[in-house]
């Protein structure tokens, strides 16, 4: 076939949750692909920044804001994307929330939460955005994981949950929606440096143990993740649906690392 697999060139992408970490490291992939990308979360100035760092990167976006608790905030954002480039191809939902305490002491409201912006969240902008993509006959939806997904993280027994969730609905959705052209897949990040959980990683007890549980003795790069992304939105991926694509430096597959 006449074409770079894994050049984004003429396609549109959204990423909810886009403004900042993962999220945001992913947009910056996409559009150094060839996407044009909207970044949007809830804050109009974390959009406005973002929207500026993919016209940099001399690519189309818009500042849109929105909520994944508010399905007419995320039809909004589609239907905007339309109207300003006339499609959306790619979709990443990035938005998450977790609390860590005791789960025989951890709140029903908390949880609650926890499951109507990780689940349900990633549920509305799937649909949201699913409509559109199954009339166009293709579609590429990325949702983020977690090792979580997998395994067990001490006291975070709700976004654990929360994200083995995420893996079931992305097998389910990527089965139903696979004759309709659209792919469904998700990233499950290992252990990722991040402004928020910089102090975490470097200066405690648990921060150590994921070094230690990782081989690669480091903690990934968000910008590692991108790679992924664009694989998993380009044409390369195209026999691709219903697989968690791992990034955790070797984190899942340790045992004994000395």
């Amino acid at each position: 076939m006449a074409y770079a697999p894994l050049d984004l060139t003429g396609k549109v992408a959204v990423v909810i949750g886009g403004t900042s970490g993962i999220g945001s490291a992913i947009a910056h992939g996409l559009a150094e692909a060839g996407a044009d990308v909207v970044p949007t979360s809830r804050r109009a100035e974390q959009v406005d920044a973002a929207a500026k760092e993919i016209e940099e990167r001399g690519r189309r976006t818009l500042r849109l804001t929105s909520d994944v608790t508010d399905r007419s905030s995320l039809q909004k954002v589609l239907d905007e994307s339309i109207g300003a480039f006339g499609k959306v191809d790619i979709l990443i939902n990035s938005a998450g929330r977790t609390k860590r305490a005791p789960t025989l002491e951890f709140p029903e409201e908390d949880w609650n939460e926890i499951f109507d912006t990780n689940v349900t969240g990633t549920l509305r902008a799937c649909q949201v955005f699913g409509v559109h993509m199954i009339e166009r006959g293709y579609g590429r939806i990325i949702n983020v994981a977690s090792l979580s997904t997998f395994v067990a993280l001490f006291e975070v027994a709700a976004y654990s949950a929360s994200k083995a969730a995420v893996a079931s609905l992305t097998k389910s959705l990527a089965i139903e929606w696979a004759p309709h052209g659209v792919c469904v897949n998700a990233i499950a990040p290992g252990v990722f440096r991040t402004a928020l959980n910089q102090k975490l990683l470097d200066e405690t007890e648990r921060g150590r143990e994921f070094l230690l549980r990782t081989p690669m003795k480091r903690f990934g790069k968000v910008e590692e993740l991108a790679g992924a992304a664009v694989f998993l939105a380009s044409e390369a991926a195209s026999f691709v649906t219903g697989e968690i694509l791992v990034v955790d430096g070797g984190f899942l597959a340790s045992g004994v690392n000395q």
